[in-house]
Order: C-alpha cells, then structure tokens, then sequence
C-alpha cells in the first residue's frame, strides 16, 4: 500500500508564504493607517479641550478673554536673515495669558519668526508668522510638516482664535463662529452647513483667499473629532 506524505512540499510553502505576503500587503497599510487617524483624532480633541481651559484660567485671572486678546506679530527678522531674540509680540503674549495654564514641553522661534509650542503627547502648535489670530496644530512632527509643505489636513490642522468682533460691521458674519469663543476649527466665513465644509475641504478650493482645507478641522469637529470615513486625505502625525 502506498503511503502518501502529510507534509508540505517546498512549492507549497513558497505559494503560502506569498498568499500570505500579498495579504499582508493588502491590509497592513489599512491598518497603519487607521493607527494614524486614531492618534490624530485623539490629539485633535485633546489640543481643543487643553488650549481652552487655559483660556478659561486666564479669563480668572485677567477678565474676559476679549479684554486681552491681540493679534500680534512674530519675531523680527535681522540683515542674515534670522530670528531677532526677544522680539516675537506673540511670544511675549503667548507666555503671559496662555503658558502659565498649560503643560508645555519647550517653546522656540523657528526661521520666519513664528512661534512654536511642544506638548507632552508630542503634539506641537503655534500662531501663523504674523498673527496671533491664526494657528496651526500639528499631531506630531511639527518640523517634518513643516519640511513637507505644511498639508493643511493631513499633518497640520487650522485654527482661530478671535473672541472680538470687527469694527467694520459688514465683517461680523464672516467671522460669527468664532467672537466670543476660544479657540476653535477654522470657520470664517462659514455657512454653517456640513456639506460647505465638505465641499471646501476635499476640493481644496479658495474660500475668499483662503485655501479650503483650512476647514478640514471644522469637518472632523463637526464628525464628532472623528476622520469621515470619505476623508480624501492621508493623515499623519
């Protein structure tokens, strides 16, 4: 009686093993990738949570926050084309109203002369070079984002922070979800709506001068700081 071999021959190992490789190829990358959207979900709603309960601790100590809000400049830049030490508006406000309320790791200067500030979770954010209105949250490597072309989105993600109303009163509707607030998801000029946002962030089209996915924050706000499940954009930190 012939007897027949249990074992596998070394083409079916090699066939298996690809199976296994292409598998692995397939759902490996999903994976990473939905590691990645949790973490910046969970920085996201972490960073707005943190930044304003520092704002409310200010408002103890200082009033109201539209009493000491200013929209103020980064550092000065000299002849060589470098940050002017202990010129930065915005860092001398930031230190005062907001740094005193919060966990920070370090805070530094970078080349334009905006100011940068690193949290415990790795996380980073800043105002804009020029404005204290304007800021930028990173979920992880800030100088990498910022090497990569600053993504708005995907590595970097918009904020404002206007508690005051403009002067000019044909101005107030572009900027309603934001006066009398703290910190909050890019919303000028903000229709309210859902599809808006949508329409705005996966298209990336101008808003006024503004490029559209400076609104991608208010999405994954408004999603519950939850990435949509059609979010066109790779997310990293």
């Amino acid at each position: 009686m012939k007897k027949y071999s249990s074992a596998f021959t070394l083409a079916e190992v090699l066939i298996t093993l690809g199976i296994i490789g292409i598998i692995a190829s397939l759902t490996l990358p999903a994976l990473i990738q939905k590691n990645n959207n949790r973490i910046v979900e969970t920085r996201l709603m972490k960073f707005y949570s943190t930044i304003n309960q520092a704002v409310r601790l200010a408002e103890v100590d200082y009033g109201d926050k539209k009493y000491w809000y200013s929209d103020l400049k980064g550092a000065e830049i000299d002849k060589d084309g470098n940050p002017v030490p202990g010129s930065s508006e915005a860092e001398k406000w930031f230190n005062k109203y907001l740094a005193p309320y919060m966990k920070i790791i370090k805070t530094e200067i970078l080349s334009n002369g905006s100011l940068i500030i690193y949290l415990p979770d790795g996380s980073a954010f800043g105002p804009r070079t020029n404005t204290t209105r304007d800021w930028d949250f990173y979920p992880g490597n800030a100088q990498k984002c910022i090497d990569s072309g600053n993504k708005r989105g995907t590595c970097v993600f918009s904020f404002n922070f206007v508690p005051i109303k403009p002067e000019d009163e044909n101005e107030i509707w572009k900027w309603v979800y934001h006066v009398n607030r703290g910190f909050e998801p890019w919303k000028f000029r903000w229709d309210g709506t859902r599809e808006q946002l949508e329409d705005l962030c996966y298209t990336n089209k101008m808003e006024g001068s503004v490029s559209g996915r400076n609104y991608c924050t208010a999405l994954i706000q408004l999603n519950n700081w939850k990435i949509p499940d059609d979010y066109p954009y790779k997310v990293s930190y």
